[in-house]
């Protein structure tokens, strides 16, 4: 494979793309999970937006630092 068309593949505008990532219309993606639960928290603890406890809550990566959100 030469450079240009790794770097289509890589960019994603090649039609040579890995199984991985072939679209799967029978598998529905739903990324709103993670924010109804921090919308839900925020209601909840009466936070903000724009405060610290706000940035701390959308913002915190505990994954990665053990930081809690909250």
């Amino acid at each position: 494979m030469d450079a240009i068309q790794e770097l289509k593949m890589l960019a994603g505008v090649s039609s040579n793309r890995p199984n991985w990532q072939a679209y799967n219309p029978e598998q529905p993606d739903n990324i709103s999970y993670t924010g109804t639960e921090k919308a839900e928290l925020q209601r909840d603890h009466k936070i903000k937006p724009g405060t610290d406890a706000w940035f701390k809550l959308w913002f915190s990566r505990p994954y990665l630092t053990g930081e809690k959100p909250i």
